[in-house]
């Protein structure tokens, strides 16, 4: 039995993505502050545009508006995921750091897919 759907902060896909914003953030505190108009700004907002589309596309009211905005928010997962691999190949964030935040990332991914699959039924 799946639990009950009565706002958009009630579903996974949401925490998990709100969850993976947070640590983005978190990450980014300790990035070079020459990045701070670059890489670490790109980076919050493809983090911030996950959870907010994932809102956005449940409060539309129509299944096509939503799972478009559901695979917005995919898309935003794989940029986020671009810049976490060029932040980690320069080597501005700790491997173990990025590491923690891909496999966030991939689990956001996964539920996020399941999501996707169960609206477009």
């Amino acid at each position: 039995m799946s639990a009950q759907v009565n706002t958009y902060r009630d579903l996974i896909a949401w925490q998990k993505a709100f969850t993976l914003g947070i640590s983005v953030y978190r990450l980014t505190k300790s990035m070079p502050d020459n990045e701070r108009f670059g890489l670490i700004s790109q980076l919050r907002r493809s983090a911030v545009s996950v959870p907010s589309n994932i809102a956005e596309g449940y409060g539309r009211g129509s299944t096509n508006d939503y799972v478009r905005f559901l695979k917005v928010a995919r898309g935003s997962l794989y940029e986020l995921e671009t810049q976490l691999l060029l932040a980690n190949e320069l080597e501005y964030v700790p491997q173990d750091a990025a590491k923690q935040i891909l496999d966030e990332l991939a689990e956001t991914e996964r539920v996020l897919a399941g999501l996707i699959r169960g609206v477009e039924r």
